[in-house]
């Protein structure tokens, strides 16, 4: 039994891994491109982008483990099941309940990171990913420089830069128009210019070289000119509020600060009681429904006899991905006050436990059984429906054409 646990073991850690990395790329992929328009538009650093994608990798390995782990699972028995060593082991005894001892074992070990992940670290990487876009749209990152645009810096100065060298610490052709705070304005172009930064770190100097400079204000009668070869214009760095304080909403809170806000009187209002109820819960039926995932990767795992099919595989992910979205929809439900938290998140996983139990019953307990055999049979009967309506209109065709 041991070589068969390690069999197994092997068989369901590489798609498990496979399935687990290649959703993680997907969706990161996905919102690379949005993360990286939103940056550029706000003028902040490339490198903040990556910096965000890491913060949202939590989230993703929380969606993405469940997933690999019924996949895994669904192609490690699948392979049994065609290749006959299925049927092999059942006929010296060895029992579904056995074989599921090292699924559960992944099933476990994956519970308590998912447990981690959703209760501890996703809740800080949201609040921190929530901090970088705060600090991108306030500039506290700092701006790029757009050339050829005219760029604001605070409510004070005004540049624009022709070319830009050596990723932006070398500017050429440059007008910049300041408002000092005394009421002094300054009006300057010089031929390439760069900042440096200060022991003061609210205030940097903006060196320019090779311009003219006009400056103007109350204490002079006229508008003086000054022809320079460098010239070093101070300026103030505008002030940036900080950011909020985490815990405004549920998915920044750990789990035992939701589980006060829910039930330990912790909640300013009722609103935010609410919230909290049902995020809590949604944290919690998503984490549970990590154990029923081996019932039914047996379950849809094994297609049936003298067929390949791989509708079970399609089954599990439209069921797994169905799941979260209904509890989604009842955690904004029990938000919002119009279904009772509890009630609109345990219920769905109450009948889903429901339908996974009869199904591995139906396939571990009845001779021949198949839990999606109606399905199985529609298919099929479509499959051979389209194969033979498709060669007929081939035919038709050819003798169209002659």
């Amino acid at each position: 039994m041991q070589l068969v646990d390690r069999y197994l073991a092997r068989s369901i850690a590489v798609p498990l891994i496979g399935t687990l990395v290649l959703a993680a790329m997907l969706l990161v992929l996905d919102k690379m491109l949005r993360l990286f328009d939103f940056v550029i538009n706000a003028g902040g650093p490339v490198s903040v982008v990556w910096r965000m994608l890491a913060n949202l990798l939590p989230e993703y390995f929380s969606l993405g483990i469940p997933i690999g782990l019924l996949l895994g699972i669904i192609l490690a028995f699948r392979k049994l099941a065609l290749s006959s060593e299925l049927d092999a082991m059942r006929g010296i005894g060895i029992s579904y309940g056995r074989l599921l001892r090292i699924p559960y074992m992944f099933a476990v070990g994956l519970l308590l990171v998912n447990i981690a992940i959703v209760g501890w670290v996703d809740p800080y990487a949201r609040y921190r990913y929530e901090g970088l876009r705060f600090e991108l749209k306030s500039g506290a990152l700092g701006a790029s420089i757009k050339v050829g645009e005219f760029n604001q810096f605070g409510k004070r100065m005004t540049l624009r830069i022709d070319r830009s060298e050596k990723n932006g610490t070398r500017l050429h052709g440059i007008f910049t128009a300041l408002d000092d705070k005394s009421g002094t304005r300054i009006a300057a172009t010089a031929a390439e210019g760069q900042f440096l930064s200060t022991d003061d770190p609210d205030t940097i100097i903006f060196r320019l070289k090779r311009g003219r400079l006009i400056q103007e204000g109350v204490n002079f009668a006229t508008p003086r000119t000054l022809s320079f070869n460098s010239y070093d214009l101070p300026i103030n760095m505008p002030a940036t509020d900080s950011f909020r304080g985490r815990g405004d909403e549920e998915k920044e809170l750990v789990l035992p600060e939701v589980y006060a806000r829910a039930y330990g009187g912790a909640a300013p209002d009722h609103k935010a009681n609410l919230a909290a109820r049902a995020n809590l819960h949604f944290r919690l039926v998503e984490i549970a429904m990590m154990l029923m995932l081996p019932l039914l990767g047996v379950a849809l795992a094994v297609p049936p006899k003298r067929s390949n099919s791989s509708l079970g595989i399609f089954v599990g992910i439209v069921l797994v991905v169905t799941y979260h979205k209904i509890n989604q929809y009842a955690e904004g439900a029990g938000a919002q006050g119009r279904l009772q938290p509890e009630l609109a998140l345990w219920l769905p996983f109450v009948a889903l436990v429901a339908l996974i139990a009869w199904m591995y019953h139906v396939i571990a307990h009845r001779p021949g059984g198949q839990p999606i055999g109606a399905l199985e049979a529609a298919f099929s009967k479509l499959g051979k429906a389209v194969r033979k309506v498709t060669p007929q209109r081939q035919f038709k065709r050819i003798e169209a054409a002659a």
